[in-house]
């Protein structure tokens, strides 16, 4: 099939590589000089707009970082919806809120395409091993036709109701992981205070009732210092975009939103104050 992709970085290259390793003709939108010296260097088919990248494309993959980016790049008289042809399928992988989800469903039924809200679990390892995890909102039968593109990187595919779920399902999804990352930072407080070290308290409870897939990442990366190191950014991000939804639906986050507003999670795991420090010392050196 061809392809249209937008957002070949850390999550949507390794997508990119499995779709043309399954034998599909993939065009990947390369608007800096930079990116598209690298697309060429790597010998990808690039496109210098959204309209060239997905005019001639049978499905077109959104992968970018925010929701405001979702929206420049597939609504209005330059995006991605405007340019596709009626019976083309978009998929969009980014993690934004279930309005927009909606909105874009209603702007491809007007021009005859369809669109999935297919919400992601997982990193680059997963995408390059086949298994990420995809929770679907939208049309089945549309899932159905694109499913063998989708199979190509992700496993489970789940669909998981009417258009916005997948989103909805991902924020639950991330809230909780960074809650029980946050409620992994307290039981390493804990055992600490009975003489346990944080390896260690990590190793045993992986064997136990207590394990979890978050604590499993935590274990992995070794200590909880060493996950926020690591996705301090992403985390941040998905919290931000769960309190968005959740005020906006007027739902209550009750106990995960206590954990999440915790110092446990404020300072270690999104290492917020760190990041007022830093901004704090950015503007006292621009104002010098």
């Amino acid at each position: 099939m061809k392809i249209g992709f937008v957002g070949a970085g850390r999550m949507g290259r390794p997508m990119l590589d499995r779709l043309r390793a399954a034998g599909h003709d993939v065009t990947v939108l390369a608007r800096r000089p930079e990116t598209r010296a690298t697309a060429e260097a790597d010998g990808l088919d690039w496109a210098g707009t959204v309209a060239e990248t997905v005019s001639a494309a049978d499905a077109v993959f959104v992968v970018v970082l925010r929701d405001a980016q979702v929206r420049s790049v597939c609504l209005g008289p330059e995006g991605a919806l405007a340019a596709m042809r009626p019976g083309a399928v978009l998929v969009q992988h980014t993690t934004s809120d279930p309005a927009t989800a909606e909105l874009l469903v209603e702007a491809g039924a007007e021009r005859g395409v369809g669109v999935l809200d297919a919400a992601l679990s997982g990193g680059p390892h997963d995408v390059a091993a086949g298994r990420l995890t995809l929770w679907v909102g939208g049309d089945e039968a549309l899932l159905e036709k694109v499913r063998p593109l989708l199979a190509a990187y992700a496993s489970p595919i789940m669909p998981v109701g009417p258009p916005g779920n997948g989103q909805r399902v991902k924020l639950v999804n991330n809230a909780l992981f960074v809650a029980q990352v946050g409620l992994a930072v307290d039981a390493v407080r804990l055992a600490g205070s009975l003489g346990i070290e944080e390896r260690a308290i990590l190793a045993a409870v992986q064997q136990g009732s207590g394990a979890s897939r978050a604590l499993g990442v935590v274990a992995g990366s070794g200590s909880v210092d060493a996950v926020a190191d690591r996705l301090a950014d992403l985390m941040l991000k998905d919290v931000t975009v769960v309190r968005e939804v959740a005020r906006n639906a007027a739902a209550d986050l009750g106990i995960i939103g206590t954990v999440l507003s915790s110092d446990a999670v404020e300072e270690k795991v999104l290492r917020r104050k760190q990041r007022n420090q830093r901004k704090h010392r950015n503007q006292r050196n621009h104002q010098t």
